[in-house]
């Protein structure tokens, strides 16, 4: 979807973390795994999308100190998203990455009802992430460089959009 740079950028990421992952052992704490992974992510992966990437794992970093419950995930979810919001500015329904990230955060709630199987709560953190990235083809772009384009033009869903709920189903993936 786009121009083609944000998958550019994306697939810089993946690259940058799997070196990373062959080259040493993983933090044992979620919280150290984030940290690494921000500080990995606005060093490797570039554009806005390092950097507000970089803010959610940060935030979300922070959220998880201490804990690795499945409520902690939601929490530090929801932590990431505030941050991409305050520095960002965007919210959801301007047509950006925040869009499948917060149907996906909606979806991570369930975490929080005691004896929610995690894996099937991603499944559906995963479909709405995906569904949220396909309705923002017909959304007008308030923010991201979307918004430069007229909508006229805009005839693919946003790619930050597209990118998260690939990254998530990708993470469903390894942890099935």
């Amino acid at each position: 979807a786009g121009d083609g740079d944000c998958g550019h950028t994306h697939a810089r990421a993946a690259q940058a973390i799997r070196e990373w992952m062959r080259s040493q052992p993983l933090p044992a704490a979620p919280s150290q795994l984030l940290s690494s992974l921000a500080d990995l992510l606005l060093e490797k992966m570039g554009g806005s999308s390092g950097v507000l990437y970089g803010l959610f794992l940060t935030a979300a970093a922070r959220s998880m100190r201490g804990r690795s419950d499945p409520t902690a995930w939601a929490d530090a979810m929801d932590s990431g998203i505030g941050a991409m919001q305050r520095y960002g500015g965007a919210a959801p329904g301007d047509r950006t990455m925040l869009d499948s990230l917060c149907a996906a955060a909606q979806a991570l709630h369930s975490l929080r009802v005691p004896g929610a199987d995690p894996l099937r709560v991603l499944e559906a953190a995963v479909q709405s992430a995906e569904a949220a990235a396909e309705a923002t083809r017909h959304m007008e772009a308030a923010a991201g460089r979307a918004s430069y384009i007229r909508s006229s033009r805009l005839e693919h869903p946003d790619p930050g959009a597209v990118a998260v709920a690939a990254v998530l189903g990708a993470v469903l993936g390894a942890l099935r």
